[in-house]
Formats: C-alpha cells, sequence, structure tokens
C-alpha cells in the first residue's frame, strides 16, 4: 500500500461516478506519513457537466468552526444515526454494541450488544440506520460482520427496558455480502425513496467488483425487508452500481441525488455521483480513466490525503471525513460536479475521522476514529464534536 504520488488531472464528468478508493484502506501505507504534505492533486472544473441546467453553487471558499465536542470516551465508534427526538445512537466496531449519545449533556447509555458479530481487522458492527417508518416501528438497522459474512440486521429499540437489555432479537434482512480481514464496506443508508442503500467491499477479491452476480464490491438497493428495490437496473437483483473496490460513505443531495466515497488502493481515492447500472471501474481502473465505460470521480485524493469514509450533503457541499488523511474535505457542488477547488479542515487537528452525519441546516456531527487500532488515542478519544459549516 505505497502511496504513488502522481498529478494526473481529474476532469469533472457528468455523472461522476464511484469507484476506487483506498487499500490504504482506512489504515497508513508502507512509505509517507499521516498528514504529510499535500502531493499534486487534481483541480476541479467549474462549469457544469454538458446539457446539465445551471444551478446555485455554493462559495468557493467554506469554512468549519468546532462548536463543542458533545461526548467522549467511545470505543472503536462507526456508524451514528441521530434519533428524531433527540439522541445519536453510535455502533462500536470491536465491542458490537450500540450506545445512546445524549447530544446535550454527552451521557452515554448502552442499548445492548448485537449478536453474532465477529469483529476482526476492518470487519466488525459497521453502520447503522433508522427504519424509514422509525417513529411507529422503532427499529434499527445495522450491517456487520459475522463468522461467515458480512449481513444487515434489524432490532426493535425500546429505550423503556434497562440499560443493555433495550435491543430486541436481530431479525436478519440481508446476508451473503462476502466478508474479508480488508474491505468489509458497512455504510448503509435510507434513500429519499424510503429504500435500504448498501455499501460493500470486494473483501480483497477484486474479481467481485466487476461480476454482476455477485453482491461484492457494489452499491446495493433493497427495500426495507431486504429485497431488491423495485426499479433496479439488473432485474431482480439487489445491485444499483458496480465496479467499486470498498464503499464508505453515501449521501444524497438537495437534489436527491446519490453520492459515495470509496477507498482507492495505492493510488487515488475518490467522491463519485452514483448513475444506476454504470460501472464504476475498480479493478481496472483506479482514479480517472479514459476508457469511455467507466465514470469518472467527482474528485480524487492520494491515499495519503484522504482514505475516506462517511460523507454528508450540507450548505451546498459534500464534507468527506478522512481516515489516513486525518482532515474534512469539503467538496461544494454545482450538480454532480465540483464548483471549486475542494478544501480541507480540521488537518491533524482531531486524528482519524470517520464519520459525518447532518445535524440541520449548517450543522454535522463528526466522529472521530482513533481507538481502532491504527490511530494515536489521545485523552478523551474517541469524540463526537458538532461543527457549524459554510
Amino acid at each position: 500500500m505505497i502511496v504513488q504520488r502522481r498529478a494526473v488531472p481529474t476532469v469533472l464528468a457528468a455523472a461522476a461516478l464511484l469507484l476506487t478508493a483506498g487499500c490504504s484502506s482506512d489504515g497508513g501505507g508502507s512509505s509517507g506519513t499521516d498528514g504529510s504534505a499535500s502531493p499534486s492533486r487534481s483541480a476541479p472544473g467549474s462549469s457544469s457537466p454538458a446539457g446539465q441546467a445551471a444551478e446555485e453553487t455554493p462559495p468557493a471558499e467554506g469554512s468549519v468552526k468546532v462548536v463543542r465536542t458533545v461526548a467522549e470516551g467511545l470505543d472503536s465508534p462507526w456508524g451514528l444515526a441521530p434519533l428524531p427526538g433527540g439522541g445519536l445512537l453510535v455502533s462500536s466496531r470491536d465491542d458490537g454494541t450500540i450506545v445512546r449519545v445524549d447530544e446535550k449533556t454527552g451521557k452515554k447509555t448502552e442499548l445492548g450488544e448485537v449478536p453474532g458479530v465477529s469483529a476482526a481487522g476492518e470487519g466488525g458492527l459497521l453502520g447503522i440506520a433508522l427504519s424509514p417508518e422509525y417513529a411507529s416501528d422503532h427499529m434499527v438497522y445495522a450491517y456487520f460482520t459475522s463468522a461467515s459474512d458480512n449481513r444487515i440486521v434489524r432490532m426493535l429499540y425500546d429505550e423503556k427496558k434497562p440499560s443493555g437489555e433495550q435491543l430486541g432479537a436481530p431479525d436478519t434482512v440481508f446476508r451473503g455480502i462476502p466478508k474479508g480481514f480488508i474491505h468489509n464496506g458497512g455504510r448503509i443508508e435510507f434513500g429519499p425513496d424510503k429504500m435500504l442503500y448498501v455499501g460493500t467491499g470486494e473483501s480483497g477479491d477484486t474479481g467481485l467488483s466487476q461480476d454482476k452476480d455477485s453482491v461484492g464490491g457494489k452499491i446495493l438497493r433493497l427495500t426495507p425487508e431486504g429485497e431488491p428495490a423495485p426499479g433496479n437496473p439488473f432485474g431482480n437483483s439487489p445491485v444499483y452500481s458496480y465496479g467499486h473496490r470498498n464503499v464508505q460513505g453515501l449521501a444524497w443531495d438537495a437534489k436527491q441525488r446519490l453520492f459515495a466515497s470509496e477507498f482507492g488502493q495505492d493510488t487515488w481515492d475518490e467522491l463519485n455521483a452514483i448513475k444506476p447500472g454504470d460501472n464504476y471501474g475498480w479493478p481496472e481502473a483506479e482514479g480517472e480513466s479514459g476508457d469511455s465505460g467507466f465514470h469518472n470521480p467527482v474528485d480524487q485524493w492520494t491515499t495519503a490525503e484522504a482514505s475516506p469514509s462517511g460523507i454528508a450533503y450540507a450548505e451546498g457541499s459534500v464534507w468527506m471525513a478522512g481516515l489516513r488523511g486525518k482532515r474534512l474535505w469539503r467538496i461544494p457542488l454545482n450538480g454532480t460536479a465540483a464548483s471549486a477547488e475542494p478544501k480541507a479542515f480540521l488537518e491533524g487537528e482531531y486524528g482519524r475521522l470517520r464519520t459525518v452525519v447532518p445535524a440541520g441546516g449548517d450543522k454535522l456531527w463528526l466522529v472521530t476514529s482513533n481507538t481502532d487500532g491504527r490511530g494515536s488515542p489521545k485523552d478523551g478519544d474517541d469524540r463526537i464534536l458538532e461543527l457549524r459549516v459554510t
């Protein structure tokens, strides 16, 4: 996983896509150091893709202010799901537990342990999401690595029960996602259409990414019951897009367009705009490709600068958390293209950054990841921060 510092221009394509992004995976390479001086990288264009109507764009220069530390002392946090009535659910990759954080006081209450989690390497209890009907069904969805595969379950959350006993028995809604010591994917989100979107990895078997019969190295689109969602591009298949290496972040903009972040291998990490049925190139392409059969990324970064994880959309930009890069990237958008040069914030200030989630308006929740075995924990790690952004 040696970082190759190449200066290859990034052309922002019309429906830019998601393809590869760090075997540095969420760890470090064998040369270079985290937070090292930025090598040459591509400069995005400022115009919208051909045929796309002009859209209002955010300011070229944004800002980030850390409003406060919401909570400290979290162990290997991975996923975060805000509750509609207040409170933040946080999954622990290595402990296999979900805790509720009071966003006002920082108090932590354990819901319980998710049965069947087999944590090793990059696997464990990963993404979590609330049912689109959470107000009535109180279901929490979780993506985790078991002894045999990666799978998605849903559990009833009953906050009236004692701490540690608030999660009901898991109901498996989807199983059989390839597992490995690396590249387990794990991000799950319900989209504006109330369908469940799932980012998977190829588990180190690069051949799976181009195999449309495999769910490894894909973005999946499922009903809340785990069936292939109506309107998927390959008929009765859960596959929404393919040719991915290890999808780590999913987010929609104000016009309900899907973006995703992904680990590259040695050279380029990516942010991509996702179009159903498209091929994002891995393993034939990493970063921008001259092959018209593959979609090019919205932008690309060296693995030392990014190794991206979660993403969120707020104030006209995608905000992308960097693990090895130890920084928060702002990518201002005009449609599915970057409208100005992406800019890094918080570089090295809080270590590895795992998950970023909208907190309403100009606010974000940001989760650090220094207790995952690849970081250098400081007193108080890991933590949730509240940010104000423009």
